[in-house]
């Protein structure tokens, strides 16, 4: 009888295990596992979760141009979501579907917070884990079958434009979207020191199913730099590799074959994980192939996230460490790159897991037409080139002064957490003044801008009255790296190269020639320094001298009369 009623108490708890299981299967699992999650479903699923279970919650976060918020998942077994504290554990954010073609990490990451919430995988104990389900709301919403031309799986997705149209991966430093901006107010609420940005590739064909782009060691920071190529990553791929999880760098070639190697990618700013590099933060951003199953995409993204999640875990003093020292490393007076380019002397042999490529003649057009053989797998060493060099830097100033005028940069400024003073009276300081030297502008729009390219200063010391109410922004702050990005015009994602101060490169006021052609000789005449430049000017530039427009209007630069706002960038520099 006793015999009996263990086996049936043990019958029921199976049964019960099996029913709390099942009742937690996402519509992926459910489905043929190549079909992708709503938004509706997941977010069902998810306040499903918070209302459930005491470690998980589920909070709304600011607006998206789509109408619809953000929501951001918070996982700690300790029950405490206050971010807004000093938080003595490391923080992991993730971030999905900001590409909703490239949905791999909505599905991995409902199996993942699930299991953390039923203890099915090891629960981390020194890392709070956050994650944003959908950041591009509008094209999760967007949902088709065709607009991944290249892309085997799932069934239907979402499109890569948001509900405006914006790349969200090109938009972290302009924030020209409702979405950008939400994302920045919790990025600094979350604080993350690791964070994870899923995606999938374009590109060549290879046998890898994950691949990963991290954060540019020598972009982030020395020691932060190196901990992160020499011994997080390296771990995380030996974890994977134990579950038979091959993986390799982002594949950087388009239109050609890696067998002659590929460089790592340099994360501009505006990219995700070039954002968080500005706030010390490690970033990765996984890219699964295109041509794989989506049940193995799905897979490898999960175990991916998840032993990113235990390597941080283990490791979480030494990365909050690391992260705090790193603002340090970038002192007044020491040189900051602003510009870098690959260093082709510096080169590393890997493996390399491909296809045999070759050329057949296309069926459409009869040319030449590339093709991948998988039929023929490899393996060999190809160069890597993973080392870059400065190509242009600046001196890092004390701080910036910038005029209450243009709120529309200090309103990013404060929405970035840079800490600023105003000044309480009118002040003369001693600053180091920007004047517009070059430019280029694109001749293609380009998320929204004409963006500028190959900009140039000339550089010069004066003293400026700056008002009550205009901003003075220190560099020895933890934003120290964002505020070299945006405000040296010469970087290649400053709010100068992104158009905020368009303003300033056209003149207001002009002279009718046949007005200014007397006062011109009467400058001249009153002004021998002058007149000795100008006639210097003549004999040395024969277009010069055979343009009469040309040297009446060089007088006019160098008068009075010509405003000193045009080209004159209104970004100061204090050195001392």
């Amino acid at each position: 009888m006793k015999k009996n009623l263990l086996i049936g108490l043990l019958i029921i708890s199976l049964f019960s295990a099996y029913g709390q299981q099942n009742k937690w299967l996402t519509p992926y699992e459910k489905g043929n596992m190549n079909q992708t999650s709503t938004y509706q479903e997941a977010i069902d699923f998810y306040a499903a979760l918070d209302k459930q279970f005491e470690t998980v919650k589920m909070t709304e976060m600011g607006q998206t141009d789509s109408g619809e918020p953000l929501y951001l998942l918070i996982f700690n077994p300790d029950k405490d979501f206050d971010l807004n504290k000093k938080q003595s554990k490391a923080v992991l954010l993730i971030n999905n579907n900001i590409h909703p073609g490239e949905p791999d990490g909505v599905d991995a990451s409902m199996q993942l917070f699930r299991d953390l919430v039923l203890q099915k995988i090891p629960i981390p104990k020194n890392t709070i884990v956050a994650m944003i389900p959908f950041y591009n709301v509008g094209g999760t919403l967007n949902r088709n079958s065709f607009s991944r031309a290249n892309q085997n799986g799932p069934e239907s997705y979402g499109f890569r434009g948001n509900s405006r149209n914006f790349d969200l991966n090109r938009d972290f430093i302009k924030s020209d979207t409702k979405n950008a901006r939400s994302f920045a107010e919790i990025f600094h609420l979350v604080n993350p020191d690791v964070f994870i940005d899923n995606h999938v590739s374009n590109g060549a064909d290879y046998q890898y199913v994950f691949t990963y782009i991290q954060t540019q060691h020598q972009k982030l920071g020395n020691d932060i730099g190196n901990y992160l190529k020499n011994e997080m990553t390296p771990k995380i791929r030996k974890q994977l590799l134990k579950k038979k999880i091959e993986s390799i760098p982002y594949v950087t070639v388009y239109g050609a074959t890696p067998e002659k190697g590929f460089t790592q990618m340099m994360d501009l700013p505006r990219y995700s994980t070039g954002y968080a590099s500005l706030f010390h933060t490690i970033g990765y951003m996984p890219e699964t192939h295109m041509l794989k199953k989506y049940e193995d995409r799905v897979k490898v993204t999960y175990e991916f996230m998840l032993e990113t999640i235990l390597h941080t875990d283990a490791n979480y003093l030494k990365i909050k460490d690391l992260r705090i020292k790193n603002q340090y490393q970038f002192k007044p007076k020491s040189l900051y790159t602003l510009q870098w380019k690959i260093d082709s002397t510096k080169v590393d042999q890997i493996e390399f897991l491909g296809f045999e490529s070759g050329y057949k003649k296309s069926d459409i057009s009869g040319k030449e037409r590339l093709f991948y053989d998988q039929n023929k797998p490899f393996k060999k060493q190809i160069p890597y080139y993973q080392f870059y060099k400065p190509h242009k830097h600046v001196e890092i100033p004390t701080a910036y002064l910038i005029p209450k005028s243009w709120w529309n940069v200090i309103d990013l400024l404060k929405l970035n957490k840079v800490e600023m003073i105003q000044l309480k009276k009118d002040t003369l300081i001693e600053v180091e003044k920007y004047k517009i030297a070059d430019y280029k502008t694109g001749t293609s729009a380009y998320e929204g801008h004409y963006q500028h390219f190959n900009t140039t200063v000339h550089k010069s010391i004066e003293i400026i009255a700056f008002k009550k109410g205009d901003f003075f922004i220190p560099t020895q702050q933890f934003a120290v790296k964002y505020l070299l990005e945006t405000l040296e015009p010469e970087a290649p994602d400053s709010f100068f190269n992104w158009n905020f101060f368009d303003a300033i490169l056209q003149q207001k006021e002009g002279y009718s020639a046949y007005v200014f052609e007397d006062l011109a000789a009467e400058i001249l005449k009153n002004n021998p320094i002058l007149k000795e430049q100008f006639e210097k000017k003549k004999a040395e530039e024969k277009s010069f001298s055979e343009n009469g427009s040309a040297q009446l209007d060089w007088i006019y630069k160098n008068s009075q009369y010509y405003e000193s706002s045009h080209l004159t960038y209104p970004v100061y520099r204090v050195l001392n």
